[in-house]
């Protein structure tokens, strides 16, 4: 089981040279929060990611330290990391740790985001290793005056090639404590698959037994000596300006400290119950500010200007279009939603006498938010240390950035260490939105079911607005007037262009400038979207057409890979052409759909049936059974990858039936579990996993993919039990009974 260190017990363990990765002259930035999960054994210094030392360490007992930029977040990554590096460095899995996310300590490898952290995060790790292999045996090598071809490595040890175990020498021996001064050598080759040992193994999550016991440690477990609690005061509409506020109304509440900059209103007091009556019992003054009426959302979404990119283009779609005998032409709409994170944001932060600050929270980004935060708060960045702490699950921009965020302001205000605890409310009601989004598709069919013409509009803001450095991408900074951040335009066009091959084709992305709501990454960002349009407009053309829904996308893929986990989703669920729909007891109809998508077009390929009871009278949906099969290259941790699979689904499907922001003309209103619902343990269906292990292709991020095409498969089954096409996400019963009619 992984062990939590605490700072004591952190140095006494620390072998070898003591690691101080953060220095800015001063003791003002040691860590006095919790420290990594990992033995520390060798001084890093801000060496440039282009060195060994700067992804790994060895001490002298011969135990790997890997340092990483990537960072867990829930999903089981941190396992896979340590099994791809432990094979090639050529050490057991048990003797590799590792430590993520702290600014000066591990490398920028950007946010921990995009299903990437395999696909490409893990490739600058795995060359390290690869590069320190060699010089281990080369050390090796001038140690037994033989050739460094005569040598491998093997459980930590070099050796010669005939395993002569007596003629072996450790890791720790020959370079434990030490720098290995060298440069990643990018050529450096990688282990083949007929090497690996631990990758491809399903090895058990080292995050797991902790959190099943209770005793892992969470952003929100962060105690600071001397740290006193605060709560946030949002403003009374989203937009408002503070007037002013009534510090007699706190009056009864002692030791409190109100905070106000621009704004920004918080109290602060020793005890966390006093900070949250404080919170509720102070009188603000609010002016402006405002929403639209949520019924004009989608034709306000339509409206906004927007850039226009043209994602995909092939043939002629508008002239086939034209003058096609069978054409047809849909509009699908996904609301506003949010993360819903079962446990809502905190951070904590420390503001020394000096101005240095150390931040704790659960940033997907250390480096981009350390920058954001010191453009707001107007200090060097090398005076702010960020240091990851796994908190709640996010799967996007949660409210992880800006609690931490809030904890800054306050501790600079009342000079003591802060801890900011979002309430559910605050979670809901201020954490960025999964945006809303318009696609509209036009299609035509030929008699011989062959598709002839294919356009699509999508209508969507950006789908990230992570810190990024900006102080106006923070709550906060929102709040004091920071400058504008430039977002440009990110993932709103994730799979809005697809994998069939028609001969007119005409894909293009509505990029607005503004949304109603603060938008930013959710899981998968615009692939659910878009793959939801595309995938329930390919299944309206093969009905139009009279096809199978199978045999129909199989007939316009071309990619191998896209047609065998069609194939192998179709194989598990046992899918008979024709035999969509039974009529079982009580007036409940059942029907099966299908949906395929390769998440952003390039990336990992995955295809779904599943199965959905329907009952009329009422307009319920229930997802009975998922068949899914996934295509990812290499699979690292097939029990993970499982994991990832099942949650993906459960969160689709979560999102797809019952998920929708709501908002009136001030701010939003589903601030709870009862007016934002998520699926429950009861409604959970049964997922059927057939994996597609390609060991020498490249491994592919697994942390999205599935969850882009629930939405379609739930809509196409629901069409094939009832014949209703469902257009609009959430498929609330409401809306059921609606298309019934």
């Amino acid at each position: 089981m992984k062990t939590t260190l605490d700072r004591s017990t952190f140095l006494k363990r620390s072998g070898g040279v003591l690691l101080v990765g953060f220095s800015t002259g001063t003791q003002a930035l040691a860590q006095t929060g919790p420290a990594p999960r990992a033995s520390v054994n060798a001084t890093l210094l801000g060496a440039p990611s282009s060195t060994v030392d700067a992804w790994l360490a060895v001490d002298r007992t011969g135990l790997v330290t890997l340092y990483s930029g990537k960072v867990e977040l829930g999903t089981g990554t941190e396992t896979a990391l340590l099994q791809l590096v432990a094979d090639e460095l050529g050490v057991p899995f048990k003797q590799v740790r590792m430590i993520s996310g702290i600014t000066g300590l591990t490398p920028d490898q950007g946010v921990t985001s995009g299903s990437q952290t395999i696909q490409t995060g893990s490739i600058p790790m795995r060359r390290a290793a690869a590069t320190a292999r060699k010089k281990l045996i080369d050390l090796a090598a001038q140690r037994f005056q033989v050739a460094s071809a005569d040598l491998v490595t093997r459980d930590g040890y070099v050796m010669p090639r005939d395993g002569d175990r007596a003629r072996a020498v450790g890791y720790g021996d020959l370079i434990g404590g030490r720098k290995f001064d060298l440069t990643v050598d990018p050529q450096a080759p990688l282990m083949t698959s007929s090497a690996f040992r631990a990758v491809g193994q399903p090895v058990k999550r080292v995050d797991l037994p902790e959190k099943a016991y209770g005793t892992f440690k969470y952003a929100q477990n962060v105690r600071i000596p001397g740290m006193w609690h605060a709560r946030v005061i949002r403003p009374s509409a989203i937009g408002a300006t503070f007037v002013s506020l009534d510090r007699s109304s706190i009056a009864g509440i002692k030791n409190v400290r109100v905070v106000q900059k621009g704004n920004f209103v918080a109290v602060a007091a020793p005890k966390e119950w006093d900070a949250i009556r404080a919170a509720r019992a102070l009188k603000v003054a609010w002016s402006g500010g405002g929403l639209p009426a949520q019924s004009d959302l989608y034709d306000i979404v339509r409206k906004t200007p927007a850039d226009v990119k043209v994602t995909q283009q092939a043939g002629n779609a508008d002239a086939v279009l034209a003058n096609a005998p069978k054409k047809l032409s849909a509009s699908y709409y996904w609301p506003f939603q949010t993360h819903g994170s079962i446990g809502p944001s905190c951070g904590v932060a420390q503001v020394n006498a000096d101005g240095t600050i150390v931040v704790w929270n659960g940033t997907q980004g250390v480096y981009q938010m350390r920058d954001a935060v010191a453009e707001l708060v107007n200090v060097p960045k090398e005076s702010i240390k960020l240091n990851y702490v796994e908190a709640s699950g996010c799967y996007g921009h949660n409210g992880a950035d800006d609690s931490g965020t809030d904890a800054v302001l306050v501790a600079q205000a009342i000079g003591k260490p802060v801890r900011v605890q979002w309430s559910r409310a605050d979670e809901h009601g201020w954490d960025p939105k999964g945006p809303a989004m318009v696609m509209d598709l036009q299609g035509a069919v030929a008699p011989d079911a062959t598709v002839t013409a294919w356009k699509f509009d999508g209508y969507t803001p950006t789908h990230s607005t992570r810190p990024a450095g900006e102080a106006g991408n923070l709550l906060d900074g929102q709040l004091d007037d920071a400058p504008p951040a430039k977002n440009g335009t990110v993932g709103g066009d994730r799979n809005a262009a697809n994998n069939y091959s028609f001969a007119n084709k005409y894909v293009s992305v509505h990029w607005q400038r503004t949304a109603v709501l603060r938008s930013s990454a959710m899981r998968g960002l615009g692939a659910p979207q878009n793959s939801f349009a595309n995938e329930s407009f390919m299944d309206e053309l093969c009905h139009a057409a009279n096809g199978d829904p199978v045999a129909f996308r199989l007939a316009h893929l071309t990619d191998a890979r896209a047609k065998d986990v069609v194939t192998a989703a179709a194989k598990l669920a046992n899918w008979q052409p024709g035999r969509a729909k039974r009529t079982l007891a009580k007036g409940v109809i059942r029907g099966r759909g299908v949906a395929f998508a390769q998440y952003t077009t390039a990336d990992a390929y995955v295809a779904m049936v599943v199965d959905v009871d329907v009952t009329p009278a009422t307009g319920a949906i229930a997802v009975r059974d998922v068949y899914v099969a996934h295509d990812c290259g290499l699979i690292v941790n097939p029990d993970g990858l499982r994991n990832q699979i099942e949650g993906a689904v459960i969160q689709g499907a979560s999102r797809a039936l019952k998920e929708q922001v709501t908002f009136d003309r001030s701010r939003v209103t589903s601030l709870d579990w009862r007016t934002y619902p998520i699926i429950r343990f009861s409604e959970i269906p049964e997922v059927r996993i057939t994996l597609i292990d390609r060991p020498d292709a490249r491994p592919l991020g697994a942390g999205e993919p599935a969850t882009t095409i629930v939405a379609p498969a739930i809509g196409n089954a629901v069409f094939a039990a009832t014949g209703a096409r469902l257009r609009e996400v959430p498929f609330t019963p409401a809306r059921v009974k609606s298309a019934l009619s």
